[in-house]
């Protein structure tokens, strides 16, 4: 390696009193080497109610059932230095079903993992069996510790060959001695010691061991059976020291008061080292058959003990060739005589333990570390790295969907647009709402471009035009929400309801293949409004109105066309006055434009270039609305915001490859921190609309590739990785929760997907040819493609 490996290691970490923290710590060390040739650092997992004190090399933490910290924590992992990491993968360390939140990270990284597997199930339930494949996918070496595990992966899991490397667990590297001297230095009796040690838990069957000893110690009195370890945490959160207890009435029970200890506590390595070399036989008595590793049998193996266990798999392999004696699970004659046998027959004894402590040599650290430094080498190697945003959403289309209105025509009925699904059917108990029609009609009329569309949607525009008629109040306010019953529930709706309402009629009002009639109803409920338009505080809402009120004013509409309407239809409206005036619609207009330059002034900094304090709902609305006032005013001042607060959105938004929407768990307020959920598809919808309107303000072909960035949002190009679009029915879900992907499948999400879609289909060969491409026929330089892609904060290709 030409520079410092960089290894990233997640797991449990010291001071947590668990094993795995112990062996991620040992391991770290090993690996970092003598010379420091490899730097290492650690994301460290834990429960809610544990605070810890961290070494420095701590760099992030997990909290274990808390899913947004697996993705902070993908999105740490992509913006460090770190040339791979280390899994230590066992299930209960992760939350989820079978540890699956683990994949949250794992799906989301963009460095080779290699994956420590301390468990591994030879018959496993679904859920584990699958969380073991998903584990095997996204790793790109699985190391494991036995000729067993490796077996197994490949005979239950079909785990790929090449993928699998055995390492032993280490152990510390002490000279073979005998045991005087450190019984001595704590001060321990028995002749001879008997040790169990590690977390103690019902699976450990120490029970087997107590019951066998009353025998051995009638022959040999100063027998000491020393139990070392505290109770597991886990165990003793739910259980309490039910098992402990048990025990203890056990001794009690067979008499064994003096001849057996139980130290409760938890205990540093080294201390614990010294324990070990202080005994004289280490009694492994598990009760499962399927532990694949064992690092108290490991530790008393490398320290050259007398071992005595039960076969699960680890200890029948690492025990063989006589380096220690095995006894059936629950087998209390088998311990009886295995003890007497090592007590009885010293030579023997001695023999087993230094074939134990040969074979430990190739298991200890330095040696452990040696064998991961050259898988991790290997890994980079082979690993096939991402050299282009396109790869890591290879699933994503190379066009854009056709148009499918199957779901909206679902949700409508001769009334309006049912507002909520459940599982994408129409949940009537939600009702109605004018938000959601106002913007049906933005989505509707921008598929009309013949005669013969106008036609295919006039029944829909019609029940669209008829509900909003129905729901403009005297004062041409709107309600917004209608029950299945058809009663309004709101005297009148928010202002943001006023302005959708203004968008979806200032688009029937310029869409010139409707009829004359609905057009002249368009612009009859618009003028109704004016007053209630010019009275708008809601940002929001202005945004709104000013891209309603866009379509009306640059469509150049024919007032004669609608004065012949209104003369045959004097029961309908009251007076010519309802007749379009331009000169007030624009007079609203620009100081709705001018309101937002005015907010903007008032809020932007240095590092915040936003309209407000708090980046909220609906925002690139807010840009959008006065790029289309620059359009129609040529004030330089309504694009330069425009832009820049759009700029801001992606920069705070476009997570390297996806976006990243502000979730509204909070919302994302200045010097604040971002939330990650509950993120809402019309965030993705309203970007790809901005964003296309600065492409036709600018021809900077940066924006249509964010446009196209944005909507494949839809489509899979998010943080979960999974399509909201269902391409057979044309349903969208309704967000991205912190529970995974909202199935419910509303109004609003198909309405905004529908908009976005439209907008982009306009440009489809600019947003769907490459960037290289592109540089070709249009002659971009190389410089130029360069700050196209800083520009994009991806690579692409």
């Amino acid at each position: 390696m030409n520079k410092q490996l960089r290894v990233l290691f997640i797991g449990t970490y010291i001071p947590k009193e668990c094993g795995i923290a112990t062996f991620t710590s040992d391991l770290l060390n090993s690996v970092s080497g003598e010379n420091n040739d490899v730097h290492c650092e650690v994301i460290a997992l834990s429960d809610p109610s544990e605070t810890y004190n961290y070494p420095e090399e701590v760099v992030f933490q997990i909290q274990r059932d808390k899913l947004e910290d697996y993705y902070l924590a993908a999105d740490f992992i992509n913006q460090s230095d770190a040339d791979l990491v280390c899994l230590q993968h066992e299930f209960g360390l992760f939350g989820g079903n079978a540890g699956d939140y683990i994949f949250a990270l794992l799906s989301g990284i963009n460095k080779p993992v290699i994956t420590t597997m301390h468990t591994m199930i030879r018959e496993p339930e679904p859920e584990y069996r699958t969380s073991t494949e998903q584990l095997i996918k996204y790793s790109e070496k699985l190391v494991v510790m036995s000729q067993a595990a490796v077996e197994m992966l490949k005979d239950v899991y079909k785990a790929p060959e090449n993928k699998i490397e055995i390492i032993f667990h280490g152990v510390p590297d002490y000279p073979f001695n005998n045991c005087s001297k450190y019984k001595k230095m704590l001060n321990l009796k028995g002749s001879p010691l008997v040790l169990t040690f590690g977390l103690l838990s019902q699976n450990k069957g120490i029970e087997s061991v107590l019951e066998a000893l009353p025998e051995v110690i009638s022959q040999y009195p100063d027998l000491v059976y020393l139990v070392l370890g505290a109770t597991h945490p886990m165990v003793k959160k739910t259980q309490g020291e039910v098992y402990r207890h048990y025990l203890e009435d056990k001794v009690s029970e067979l008499g064994l008061e003096n001849n057996v200890v139980f130290h409760d506590k938890f205990v540093e390595k080294e201390e614990l080292c010294n324990y070990i070399l202080a005994s004289d036989i280490y009694v492994s008595p598990y009760l499962s058959r399927e532990q694949i590793v064992s690092g108290a049998l490991t530790y008393a193996m490398g320290m050259g003990k007398a071992i005595v266990s039960t076969p699960y798999w680890y200890a029948q392999e690492m025990l063989s060739d006589n380096r220690g004696l095995l006894v059936d699970f629950g087998d209390t004659d088998g311990f009886k005589n295995s003890l007497l046998y090592l007590i009885e027959n010293p030579d023997e004894c001695n023999g087993m333990r230094k074939k134990a402590y040969d074979f430990g040599r190739k298991m200890t650290w330095k040696n452990v570390g040696k064998e991961y430094n050259t898988v991790f080498i290997k890994a980079l190697k082979n690993y096939n790295t991402y050299p282009g945003i396109h790869n890591r959403f290879n699933f994503l289309p190379n066009q854009l969907p056709e148009v499918k209105l199957d779901h909206l025509e679902l949700l409508t009925d001769d009334v309006g647009i049912i507002q909520h699904t459940d599982l994408g059917v129409p949940a009537r108990r939600y009702g109605y709402s004018t938000d959601d029609v106002g913007r049906a009609l933005v989505a509707l009329t921008q598929l009309i471009d013949s005669p013969k569309k106008a036609e295919e949607f006039r029944k829909s525009i019609t029940t669209y035009m008829s509900f909003l008629e129905h729901a403009q109040t005297d004062t041409g306010h709107f309600h917004n929400f209608m029950n299945y019953k058809r009663e309004f529930l709101d005297k009148k709706g928010s202002e943001d309801t006023l302005g959708r309402a203004i968008y979806g009629l200032g688009h029937v009002v310029s869409c010139s293949y409707l009829s004359k009639n609905i057009r002249t109803l368009a612009n009859t409920l618009l003028s109704k409004s004016r007053q209630e338009m010019e009275n708008l505080g809601s940002p929001r809402a202005k945004a709104y109105a000013i891209c309603g009120l866009y379509e009306m004013l640059t469509t150049g509409v024919d007032t004669d066309e609608f004065e012949s309407v209104f003369n045959s239809r004097r029961d309908f409206v009251k007076s010519i006055d309802t007749l379009v005036d331009r000169d007030k619609f624009e007079s609203i207009f620009i100081s709705h434009a001018d309101s937002l330059v005015d907010l903007y002034e008032a809020n932007h900094k240095e590092d915040w270039n936003w309209f407000e304090p708090t980046v909220t709902y609906s925002n690139a609305k807010l840009s959008e609305s006065l790029l289309l006032a620059y359009n129609y005013t040529k004030n330089r001042t309504y694009r330069e915001i425009g832009l820049a607060t759009l700029d801001f959105l992606t920069e705070i938004q476009l997570n390297g490859d996806f976006f990243d929407t502000v979730g509204n768990q909070g919302w994302y307020s200045y010097n604040g921190e971002k939330p990650l959920f509950d993120q809402q598809p019309i965030e993705a919808g309203y970007l790809t609309q901005a964003y296309v309107s600065a492409y036709e303000n600018v021809r900077d072909r940066k924006y249509i590739q964010l446009a196209k960035y944005s909507f494949e949002y839809f489509l899979g190009r998010n943080r979960l990785r999974t399509a909201m679009y269902d391409y057979s029915t044309g349903a969208v879900c309704d967000g991205l929760s912190s529970d995974g992907m909202n199935c419910n499948q509303g109004a609003e999400p198909v309405i905004c997907f529908l908009m976005a879609l439209n907008s982009l289909k306009e440009h489809t060969n600019e947003a769907f040819g490459t960037i290289l491409q592109s540089r070709v026929s249009d002659g971009i330089s190389d410089e130029a493609l360069e700050k196209q892609k800083n520009l994009l904060s991806v690579q692409v290709e």
